[in-house]
């Protein structure tokens, strides 16, 4: 009688234990965090107005916004840990990546081919004719200035000697000279390319920069990407349910964007990104997606080999390692 009572104690000890043990492993959950995301002016933030709308009515915050109108007010304060989740032009997220040495990952994919050539007049009907002209852009150092330089060159056009482009800081810059020029010609993105047609009923887009790029590099299999979203990786391993839960909120918000675009047209007016009327006809030209994963990594890869191989500066002197790109844990 004894022995059956110690071998039940034994037992219960041990159901007890492993109790416990569960009981633990229940609150070991990650802890609560507001991630602090910025986008820029444009197709990355145009993505992102359902998830801030939401964070409007929401007792507890994910997320924090801040919207930027240019890569510089943004970039710095990401590599200080000021932003733990950011939108950006595809080749600065491989810059900061080389210059941080890996501190960074793609998380997704956010917007493809946005840019234009705008014309005030109708004489451009190829790269061919850009020779002797003038050019404003902005972008420098960005993926304006290198698809434009691949495109220039692949037609076999020097950038340097054949025109002059002109780079202003902001795209509203570049913006605001081609409308004061008669016969001005400017590349810009969407939706700064719409603004342009809207204020001015003269401006066309003269050429489709992301077809251009598909023609120049139709051996290289690659895409024009514009934009990405990239995480800090000690965030990213820190908190890995909260990077999970941001990667299927932005894909239903860039859905929404695109599947509801006078709803979404008038949030994107009152995040003051660009007003309802400019966003609801760019909407359909911005190219906004979403592409994460093994696709996110073949596309992004083949498009940083190109510019590699055009201009190594243009990604920061060597293609990313592997860990550049975020595969999310299943």
């Amino acid at each position: 009688m004894k022995k059956k009572l110690a071998v039940f104690l034994a037992a219960l000890l041990v159901i007890t234990g492993l109790t416990a043990c569960g009981q633990k492993e229940k609150t070991t959950s990650e802890p609560a965090v507001t991630a602090k995301v910025a986008a820029l002016k444009g197709p990355t933030s145009m993505g992102m107005v359902k998830m801030m709308a939401d964070q409007k009515d929401a007792k507890e915050k994910d997320y924090d916004f801040t919207i930027a109108s240019s890569p510089d007010e943004i970039a710095p304060k990401f590599l200080k840990g000021e932003f733990d989740i950011v939108a950006l032009p595809s080749n600065l997220a491989s810059i900061l990546y080389n210059k941080s040495q890996g501190k960074l990952q793609v998380l997704a994919i956010n917007t493809l081919g946005v840019l234009y050539l705008m014309e005030n007049g109708d004489t451009i009907k190829s790269i061919a004719d850009l020779k002797g002209k003038t050019v404003y852009s902005s972008g420098k150092g960005a993926v304006p200035e290198y698809a434009f330089n691949y495109i220039l060159k692949a037609n076999g056009l020097n950038p340097d000697t054949d025109l002059r482009v002109e780079y202003k800081s902001e795209h509203t810059e570049a913006l605001a000279a081609l409308l004061n020029d008669k016969s001005g010609l400017a590349v810009l993105p969407q939706p700064f390319a719409t603004v342009a047609s809207l204020k001015n009923k003269g401006l066309r887009p003269a050429l489709d920069l992301t077809k251009e790029w598909d023609k120049a590099s139709k051996n290289a299999k690659s895409t024009m990407i514009t934009g990405v979203v990239v995480v800090n990786k000690d965030f990213a391993a820190k908190y890995p349910e909260k990077i999970k839960k941001f990667m299927a909120d932005y894909k239903a918000s860039i859905d929404y964007t695109n599947d509801n675009i006078d709803d979404a047209a008038k949030l994107i007016e009152e995040n003051d990104i660009v007003p309802a009327a400019v966003a609801k006809k760019a909407i359909p030209q911005c190219n906004i997606t979403y592409v994460d994963g093994s696709d996110m990594k073949d596309k992004l890869s083949g498009y940083l080999q190109v510019l590699f191989e055009a201009n190594p500066k243009s990604i920061g002197g060597k293609m990313p390692a592997d860990d550049f790109y975020y595969v999310q844990k299943k």
